[in-house]
C-alpha cells in the first residue's frame, strides 16, 4: 500500500446512481460490504429507471429469508426472470441514442448466472468498472473484518480504515449525519464527503434528465467519454 490511502466503504448496490461511481473513482481502495444486514428499505437490489417520461422502480426479486441475514447470505428468487427485466429495459430505452452502444453491458450484467445476491451485484460492479476504466482496488469487507465483526456504524468504519492503513475516509454526502469528523481526526483519519452534482442531459422527447437515476439511465443517453468526464468532474467536496 502507498503512504496515502483513500478508502471508501459502501454497501453493494445494483446499478447505482452516478455518485457511487464518482466516489469509487476518488478511492484507492473501495470496500464493498458483504457482511451487512440486507435492508428491504434500502437500494441494494432496486433502483430507478425512466419509463414513459417518469421514474419507475425496478428490483431484483429475492428468496424469502430472515431479515437479519447478511447480504452475502441472501439469494435471488428462483422466479427471477432475467430476460423479462431485459425486455422491460429494452422497451424503456430502445430509442435512446446510446442504446445500441451501451446496452450490451447492461444485458451482460443482468444475464449473470450467479444466484447469490452479493455475487450477482459484485459482478455488476466489476463489469461497470471495466466499462468506465476504473482501476480502483475493490475488496470485500469479509476479507478484512476479522476481529471487528461486532462493531457497528462509525466504529466499524474506523476500524476497517485502520486495518487498511487509511489516511482518508471518503463518503457520500448522506454520511454527514452518520459520521463525526472529530472522531475520525482523533484516529488520525481525514473525513471527506462527496456531493454529486445533478447531471444535465436530454432524454427522450427532449425531456431533461431526472436527478439521481440509476447508472442505466446515464448509459442510455450519454457517450462513454461524457460519462467518464461526469464521473471525474461533476461533484464537489463538502
Amino acid at each position: 500500500m502507498s503512504s496515502s490511502e483513500k478508502i471508501v466503504i459502501m454497501q453493494p448496490y445494483f446499478l447505482p446512481y452516478m455518485g457511487y461511481w464518482q466516489l469509487m473513482a476518488q478511492a484507492d481502495i473501495f470496500v464493498v460490504y458483504d457482511t451487512i444486514e440486507f435492508s428491504k428499505k434500502g437500494w441494494i437490489n432496486r433502483n430507478r429507471f425512466l419509463q414513459n417520461g417518469t421514474d419507475q422502480m425496478f428490483s431484483i426479486p429475492l428468496k424469502k429469508d430472515s431479515d437479519y441475514l447478511h447480504v452475502k447470505d441472501r439469494f435471488l428468487a428462483d422466479a427471477y426472470d432475467r430476460e423479462k427485466l431485459i425486455r422491460q429495459f429494452q422497451g424503456a430505452y430502445g430509442k435512446a441514442p446510446y442504446f445500441k452502444d451501451h446496452f450490451p453491458v447492461i444485458e451482460d450484467i443482468i444475464m449473470c448466472d450467479h444466484d447469490n445476491l452479493f455475487d450477482y451485484i459484485h459482478n455488476s460492479i466489476l463489469k461497470i468498472c471495466g466499462f468506465l476504466g476504473l482501476k480502483t482496488d475493490i475488496i470485500k469487507s469479509s476479507a478484512i473484518d476479522a476481529g471487528i465483526d461486532d462493531l457497528k456504524g462509525q466504529d466499524k468504519v474506523i476500524a476497517l480504515c485502520k486495518k487498511l492503513n487509511a489516511t482518508d475516509y471518503i463518503n457520500l454526502i448522506g454520511g454527514l449525519e452518520l459520521y463525526d469528523k472529530q472522531d475520525f481526526e482523533n484516529e488520525g483519519l481525514n473525513l471527506k464527503f462527496l456531493k454529486s452534482k445533478p447531471l444535465h442531459y436530454e432524454t427522450l422527447k427532449g425531456q431533461s434528465a431526472l436527478p439521481h437515476m440509476s447508472i442505466l439511465d446515464v448509459f442510455m443517453f450519454n457517450s462513454r467519454e461524457d460519462i467518464v468526464r461526469a464521473m471525474d468532474k461533476e461533484f464537489e467536496w463538502v
